[in-house]
């Protein structure tokens, strides 16, 4: 299936559906995260870390309950502003790509380019085959989106 304006390819749709799908995951977050605003959350750590088996002073057991404790003191507003956007952008850039439109090729190539410094960062202090797997990824994502708008910009 040929690329055209009028026909969207099936890669297209696909980052479509994966934009569309971390946009629901983002939101299945932060409704979770609003709803443990109204409970026990360093009490609800507790008990999972004792569910399976945690010691509560190793590393990642703490951070936990750092995080935890924490939660209660957040800025609600600052969070349903940031993730609510997050939430926005990712839906739009679906809706774009699936309609085949410029602007949702641009966004995608923008947001995906946006995390390739911090990718790249992270595998210069921490190199892990998942890492470099994502880096790849994206690194294609862009490069495909990039691609697309290039034809775009022949066709026209």
């Amino acid at each position: 299936m040929t690329h055209s304006p009028s026909n969207p390819s099936r890669a297209l749709r696909t980052i479509a559906l994966f934009e569309a799908l971390k946009g629901a995951a983002a939101l299945a977050l932060l409704l979770g995260v609003l709803d443990l605003l109204h409970r026990d959350v360093h009490r609800l750590a507790m008990d999972l870390i004792g569910r399976f088996g945690l010691d509560p002073h190793a590393p990642y057991p703490t951070l936990l309950l750092h995080y935890a404790d924490a939660l209660p003191g957040a800025q609600v507003h600052t969070l349903l502003l940031v993730g609510g956007a997050y939430v926005a952008l990712r839906w739009a850039e679906a809706y774009g790509l699936w309609r085949d439109r410029a602007w949702g090729e641009w966004l995608g190539a923008l947001s995906g380019g946006l995390y390739l410094p911090f990718e790249i960062s992270h595998l210069l202090h921490r190199p892990t085959w998942s890492g470099w797997l994502v880096l790849a990824a994206n690194l294609a994502l862009v490069a495909y989106l990039l691609r697309v708008l290039y034809k775009r910009r022949l066709q026209h």
